[in-house]
């Protein structure tokens, strides 16, 4: 049993269930700390907490008889009104296990759920987490502490009894379903002329992902000077947060914070956070951060590049625009660092970070510039002094590396993709004043 900070919701027993059976990424006790960091982030007051290897999943209840009649008086002795339980549970398991224990219980993927309810901000956080509440209750209407409340349902989990009253069938929670996929079609669409605004200027996208509590969120600070939330605590971000930022020689970049992933992430959020991870999919960097202070860091990693296939970005980790930030590296001993270094040492898309002090953040910052300009066109372009408005769009549009000036003229050095090579062609058939020469 893990001895944990205590908080002051509800008291909350959490049991971590290890079947041999079962493959897992993470060790015993990290799935123990995650569970519990998870039940913390909600306040929860964990009261008890075992990690319980068993050999049969019982269909009615999960867990044997055994183990429940030796945890009833554990329960009472600790005042205990929620059991939050490590692995998936039938809609079957739940309401016996409820019956039985006389205290509410709830499975992991409840409490994800109850987190990203509590955590999201925007109406299109909240749609999608309205719509991962709603698929996942669907197959739960069985009828559940019948003495204080009509029907299980609701938007959340751990409202007490009583709370409402809504009749959650089959037919009124399609109806939400329907719905809400309408709504999130048209938060879709805004998302996608924003978007094609974007590439019209264009700025390029990185995109921050990792795993949940891996300092994405203070290297997004640290990157872009702003004041994002950033705790340390399990899903602290869930909103996508976008600000610009400028490279070491002068381009400009949108910088994407995402919502973090964590092994065994529900499929009800997977699909309706889709809308928020079509920033990473249209990505033209994608910066993955990991905690490396993290025994467990290997497996959170495999977890990570899990998802990011499941959402159409099968071997990015081999992509030219991936890049693996190894982060708090303030927090190893000076053996492991150097370690690390060790091993990273032959590779281009790899680099070691603290985003707590900025260590490595100014060579992130050059190794993100490379890959951008990798494919840049080195050009000279003659702009008459007074042609404010072309001058301008040089400096916007492309890296200035070196300026010569003259009284008629003045030369720049730059280098551009080829779609704003393109532009500055179409601006220069409109302005004969400007020259354009292409450099090796």
């Amino acid at each position: 049993m893990i001895e944990v900070q205590q908080n002051k919701k509800y008291n909350a027993c959490v049991i971590c269930p290890i079947n041999s059976l079962e493959k897992n990424s993470l060790s015993e006790q990290s799935r123990l700390q995650e569970i519990i960091g998870l039940a913390l982030a909600i306040n929860l007051n964990v009261a008890y907490n075992e990690i319980l290897h068993i050999k049969e999943i019982k269909p009615a209840t999960f867990f044997s008889k055994s183990f429940i009649d030796r945890l009833k008086p554990v329960l009472e002795a600790d005042k205990i009104d929620l059991m939050v339980v490590d692995t998936r549970l039938t809609p079957i398991q739940q309401r016996n296990l409820e019956r039985e224990l006389k205290i509410k219980v709830i499975d992991r993927t409840a409490l994800i759920l109850e987190i990203f309810g509590e955590r999201a901000n925007t109406k299109e956080g909240s749609l999608q987490v309205e719509l991962a509440h709603l698929t996942y209750q669907r197959s739960r209407l069985v009828r559940s502490w019948t003495h204080l409340e009509r029907q299980r349902g609701g938007a959340g989990f751990l409202g007490g009894p009583g709370e409402t009253q809504i009749e959650l069938d089959r037919r009124v929670i399609d109806d939400k379903i329907v719905r809400i996929k309408k709504d999130l079609a048209k938060v879709k669409q805004t998302r996608n002329i924003q978007r094609s605004a974007r590439k019209k200027v264009p700025y390029p996208t990185v995109a921050l992902v990792g795993y949940t509590n891996a300092g994405k969120s203070t290297l997004f600070n640290r990157l872009t000077e702003s004041n994002v939330m950033a705790a340390d605590m399990l899903f602290a971000t869930l909103d996508p947060t976008m600000r610009k930022i400028i490279l070491p020689h002068g381009a400009e970049i949108i910088l994407s914070d995402t919502v973090g992933f964590i092994s065994d992430l529900p499929h009800e959020l997977i699909m309706a956070f889709r809308a928020t991870l079509e920033e990473v999919l249209n990505a033209d960097i994608i910066l993955h951060v990991r905690d490396i202070a993290n025994s467990d860091t290997g497996s959170q990693c495999e977890d990570v590049l899990k998802v990011l296939d499941s959402l159409g970005l099968q071997n990015i980790k081999y992509a030219d625009n991936y890049i693996e930030v190894l982060n708090k590296t303030d927090l190893l001993s000076k053996e492991e660092l150097q370690n690390w270094k060790n091993k990273v040492a032959n590779h281009k898309n790899i680099v070691l970070t603290s985003a707590y002090d900025g260590e490595g953040c100014d060579l992130l910052l050059n190794i993100i510039e490379q890959k951008l300009t990798s494919s840049f066109v080195k050009c000279s372009v003659d702009i008459p002094p007074d042609d404010g408005r072309s001058i301008a769009w040089i400096y916007q549009n492309s890296q200035v590396t070196a300026v010569e000036k003259t009284d008629t003229a003045h030369t720049y050095i730059i280098r551009i993709n080829q779609e704003n090579l393109s532009r500055l062609e179409k601006l220069k058939e409109n302005n004969a004043l400007i020259k354009i020469r292409k450099r090796l």
